[in-house]
């Protein structure tokens, strides 16, 4: 008996062997899923950010990679369209123009509504002077919209991004709806809130919240209140990388929004630069109504202006310089004097911001 006890001793061994490397083989096996897995969703995501890359096909104001690469604060144009719902289909132009900054290192956020009515010279498009600031995208695409900012303020924007109506609507459905506290008691198609009152919101109530304007008593400024409400919502939706990659918010923006960030650029603000969306502070440039051959026009003192300088400056932590030149600064009512507008385009490509 004990013989037979130690001729099957040996026979118990070997299939600890097999056990260990078919445990193995089963981790490897996951180990190569959950890796193609996730190289494939990294390999759609990538597709995702490319079909809605479009350059501004303009000089940058500086050096976006390197201010990258230090962690310094960026800023994005944010420029909404009046197409892609109820049924407009033409280029449009841009109802939401949002200057926005993120400093990472102070870890603070900054939004800076303009009135898509503020009167300016365009750059390349002075013969139409004066114009309104949203006819600079229907003129000349990003790139105008972005040389009318830098010349209208003097700060430098390093990014666009655009997205129409119907891109709004998808993204705040893709992120699962926004929550927000209205400012006042309205009702606007899907829109039924009530002052006070935290109310969410899905992709169509969320479009009509930011764009009823005619029953706001502060019109177009309290319309710019509410976009930047819904764009904050909608940032604290998208605060991981995770949601940024999601294949459900991808497919929402990929046919309605344009951007010149590249995909890795994306990526880096995705994991460094979130931290900036922890606090923020809002403004808005604010002008008086005035007739000018004809049509109302906002504008704004050169006071105002250069508060406005001031803030994004301070967000973006560049020191002081004057307001731009590129905004009405005399004004009879019924009448323009074009003097008054002046094209600098060309000194403000080479500006040291």
């Amino acid at each position: 008996m004990h013989q037979n006890m130690e001729n099957r001793e040996p026979n118990k061994r070997p299939r600890r062997p097999r056990r260990k490397r078919f445990i193995i083989a089963i981790v490897g096996i996951l180990v190569i899923t959950i890796g193609v897995f996730g190289a494939y969703k990294w390999y759609s995501a990538k597709n995702a950010a490319n079909s809605v890359f479009n350059s501004a096909n303009i000089q940058k104001a500086r050096d976006v990679s390197a201010v990258i690469k230090k962690n310094k604060p960026i800023s994005i144009l944010l420029l909404g369209t009046d197409t892609g719902a109820l049924g407009r289909n033409y280029r449009g132009r841009t109802d939401t123009i949002i200057i926005a900054t993120l400093n990472p290192k102070k870890k603070k956020m900054t939004l800076t509504s303009i009135p898509r009515d503020t009167a300016l010279s365009i750059p390349g498009y002075t013969q139409y002077a004066p114009s309104k600031l949203n006819a600079a995208y229907s003129f000349g695409g990003a790139g105008t919209s972005i040389k009318s900012i830098q010349q209208l303020l003097d700060v430098p924007i390093d990014f666009y991004g655009l997205i129409n109506m119907g891109g709004l609507e998808k993204i705040v459905n893709g992120v699962g709806g926004v929550t927000v506290s209205p400012t006042l008691t309205f009702k606007y198609g899907a829109a039924n809130v009530v002052k006070g009152k935290k109310i969410h919101l899905g992709g169509k109530a969320a479009l009509d919240y930011s764009r009823m304007r005619d029953d706001d008593p502060q019109g177009d400024y309290g319309r710019q209140k509410r976009q930047r409400q819904i764009l904050m919502a909608i940032l604290r939706k998208s605060d991981s990388l995770t949601t940024l990659l999601s294949q459900s918010f991808l497919s929402s923006i990929k046919k309605q929004t344009q951007t010149d960030l590249t995909f890795d650029e994306i990526v880096a603000l995705s994991t460094k630069y979130r931290v900036a969306t922890h606090h923020l502070k809002s403004t808005h440039l604010q002008g008086t109504t005035q007739l000018i051959s004809g049509q109302d026009y906002e504008v704004a003192s050169q006071t105002e202006m250069q508060r406005v300088t001031n803030f994004i400056r301070k967000g973006l932590d560049l020191g002081h310089k004057s307001t731009g030149t590129a905004n009405l600064t005399s004004v009879t009512t019924g009448t323009t004097d074009q003097s008054s507008y002046t094209d600098t385009t060309q000194s403000n490509q080479n500006s040291q911001y």
